[in-house]
């Protein structure tokens, strides 16, 4: 009875951020603002970006240890980390636009290559990681260990990239 109320929520809420996302990089024109009034924020999605890594990584080994408090407080720590990270994320993109990439050379289409691939899996990922978080506290454990065997390394991946686009388009270019 509660998965006829929460599954049909998390479609909707995951669709919502989807499309704000999207219309925020394909169809939005960045405010007045300006870059320096945001211009840290880059920098602050890369660092949460990788602490939800590292917190990914030690709820997987919490996990694998047993130790069930532990993996609680990682996994949760991740999804706040993340959240923090859309946030933060859609706040940019709203105020200062996207950055071009302007690498050249064989680099060019490893970065887009990473890009597009985390760019699809990051939306793919939304319903996947509030499905997996609400069957965790809704103690629905079978169903929720099923779901986080293919959640944990999709979100481990993107959360990686993450770290790597930013490096390649803040740090790597001209």
């Amino acid at each position: 009875m509660r998965d006829r109320i929460a599954l049909p929520l998390i479609g909707v809420l995951s669709l919502a951020v989807v499309l704000l996302v999207a219309v925020l990089l394909l169809g939005h024109t960045p405010g007045r603002g300006g870059r320096a009034d945001v211009g840290a924020l880059p920098a602050l999605n890369a660092i949460l970006n990788a602490t939800s890594a590292a917190c990914l990584a030690g709820g997987w080994v919490a996990i694998r240890r047993r130790r069930i408090a532990l993996h609680r407080a990682c996994m949760l720590g991740a999804f706040c980390v993340s959240v923090l990270f859309l946030v933060s994320y859609v706040v940019y993109h709203a105020l200062a636009g996207s950055q071009p990439f302007t690498g050249q050379g064989w680099i060019r289409p490893v970065y887009f290559a990473l890009l597009i691939s985390h760019v699809v899996l990051a939306a793919a990922m939304v319903p996947f990681v509030l499905t997996t978080l609400y069957r965790a506290l809704g103690a629905d454990f079978a169903r929720h260990v099923r779901l986080a065997r293919f959640t944990l390394p999709v979100w481990l991946y993107v959360s990686v990239t993450g770290v790597v686009v930013y490096l390649l388009l803040y740090r790597l270019g001209p």
